[in-house]
């Protein structure tokens, strides 16, 4: 494979990808746009009801190896508006009340996207005596430059519309992708790539392959539990982020050691099944991709879960992207990072044999 595995064609598709908004639960336009970047490079294609997307190549093979990102950014809902037109929001998925306040917000309506603002009252007028208040979820909130409820229901605002921000994909001192929702539409982007490679290096895999851009994890691994039973595959690997753990204010001793630029994050955990790991190590380490090591205790907290704990128990691994202030609106990633993620899934695609029984007492 060439030095530098990302094309102009991958950046200009990752750009477009990141840009578009996909929160959880409203996923289709974003998978649209995957699919249709994935069609050259797959046999056909399988989705849900909920959105779920898998490239599949192979279909007709008995053995079925999964490559896995999720589609879903985290966002906010509308919840309650005020007679005097402001509007309060409850989350979808982890989002941060604490970065809330003075962002700006695309409110999403059936007559279109709606622009708004997170309102928070000017340092001057916070003088009370007693410790100053941060944004939480009971005061933050959002106002669309309307006067009262009536303004904001004409525009086709109300309770249950989707809310995003509207940050786009740059990059920083050439090498840090910035964006919202990289966190894991990244892992879409990388599980692509693999695919890209696979067809271009003229690859022919003994076993099926499914290429799975899953719905819902931000709120419970929802879309990967689905989509598990209809696949019913053998092998899992699945990529999401994990944090750069080096920034301010992270405790290593609770949150390990991670940082972007030294390499993919392979993880020990108890859903991570242990052969399928050692695989994955012994990849990295023959044909020398950096790679760091990270610890969970009860569960990897990704999709890894929801496939390993299905269909009587599919052999999963875990290959995380370091990633720093994840669940912000500037989350970073190492485009070394990113090219080293897509090499290792490659490598350990080509490395699994058809039929391979990764059962401890075989």
């Amino acid at each position: 494979m060439a030095k530098s595995i990302l094309n102009k064609k991958s950046l200009t598709f990752l750009e477009n990808y990141l840009n578009n908004a996909a929160p959880t639960g409203y996923e289709s336009e974003g998978q649209k746009l995957w699919m249709e970047y994935l069609k050259p490079y797959v046999d056909t294609f399988i989705t849900d009801n909920y959105g779920t997307a898998v490239g599949v190549i192979n279909p007709k093979a008995k053995y079925k190896v999964v490559v896995e990102g999720h589609a879903d950014e985290i966002s906010w809902y509308v919840n309650y508006i005020t007679d005097n037109g402001l509007i309060y929001v409850i989350r979808n998925g982890g989002s941060d009340h604490q970065i809330a306040a003075s962002k700006r917000v695309n409110i999403h309506t059936k007559n279109g996207i709606v622009s708004g603002v997170f309102g928070w009252p000017a340092i001057h007028t916070r003088k009370s005596k007693e410790k100053e208040q941060s944004p939480s979820l009971d005061n933050i909130f959002i106002d669309v430059g309307c006067s009262n409820k009536e303004e904001v229901l004409k525009l086709g605002v109300h309770v249950g519309c989707v809310i995003t921000y509207p940050d786009t994909f740059f990059v920083l001192n050439e090498n840090k992708f910035v964006c919202r929702a990289l966190d894991n539409r990244m892992g879409g982007f990388m599980i692509a790539e693999v695919a890209r490679l696979l067809k271009e290096n003229k690859k022919k895999l003994p076993f099926g392959l499914y290429i799975t851009n899953s719905v819902q994890e931000e709120i419970g691994l929802r879309g990967a539990e689905m989509i598990t039973h209809t696949i019913k595959p053998n092998v899992a690997i699945v990529t999401d982020v994990c944090h750069d753990t080096t920034t301010p204010m992270i405790e290593k001793k609770t949150e390990g050691e991670t940082k972007i630029g030294d390499g993919p994050v392979i993880s020990y955990a108890p859903a991570v099944q242990n052969k399928l790991r050692e695989l994955l190590i012994e990849t990295a380490e023959k044909n020398k991709i950096p790679f760091q090591r990270l610890a969970a205790s009860r569960s990897t907290g990704t999709d890894t879960d929801a496939f390993a704990y299905s269909n009587g128990g599919v052999p999963s691994a875990l290959i995380s992207l370091p990633l720093r202030y994840m669940h912000t609106t500037v989350e970073m990633v190492h485009r070394n990072d990113v090219e080293n993620v897509i090499k290792l899934i490659y490598e350990s695609v080509l490395k699994i044999k058809d039929g391979q029984s990764f059962n401890y007492f075989d």
